[in-house]
């Protein structure tokens, strides 16, 4: 991959504002042609997304309540451990699988990683696919309270994909590159 990192340079930068979730940084930057202006970033750590699929081919779905967007929607499981960054994926993997739906995986597979909105945003998130799955008992965080989990017909998902009903961006890119991968 090319290293186009001197098509823009940073000029300053500053903190714009940060909590335990992430950063917003303000960059003031410089175009090839010489043009300055600033570069709004969000800096957040990656997260997990993971598909557990049933041997009958069924996908593992949770809804929850999505303050930014004052609404619930359907996704597959995900997330990100703040405390701990340097967290090996595959473990926070496993450990989000558990905490929102009670299910171990014998087997996860890593597909690949993908960025969130690399435009605005330094995160990108790394994608499993969970087979062998057994159930136990779900342990959400006080965030998740609310959290429904289900499983669906892959064909159900896609129905809900095309009709809106499942807009979340991450879960609809995650079962497109499992697709084009012929993992599922």
């Amino acid at each position: 991959m090319a290293d186009d990192s001197a098509d823009i340079e940073t000029i300053g930068s500053r903190v714009a504002y940060e909590n335990r979730w992430m950063r917003v940084r303000e960059d003031v930057i410089r175009r090839r042609d010489g043009s300055e202006g600033i570069y709004g970033v969000v800096e957040k750590p990656d997260f997990v997304v993971v598909v557990p699929a049933e041997d009958d081919g069924r996908l593992h779905l949770v809804q929850q309540f999505r303050y930014p967007v004052r609404a619930r929607h359907w996704e597959f499981p995900q997330g990100s451990w703040e405390a701990a960054p340097e967290m090996d994926p595959l473990e926070v993997a496993r450990g989000e699988l558990q905490e929102e739906t009670g299910l171990r995986a014998e087997h996860m597979s890593y597909a690949g990683h993908l960025f969130q909105g690399y435009g605005y945003s330094t995160q990108g998130y790394h994608i499993f696919l969970a087979s062998g799955l057994s159930r136990g008992a779900a342990s959400p965080e006080a965030e998740e309270q609310d959290l429904v989990a289900r499983a669906f017909a892959a064909s159900e998902v896609e129905r809900m994909i095309c009709e809106g009903e499942i807009r979340d961006a991450t879960t609809v890119a995650t079962l497109g590159l499992l697709r084009l991968k012929g993992l599922l």
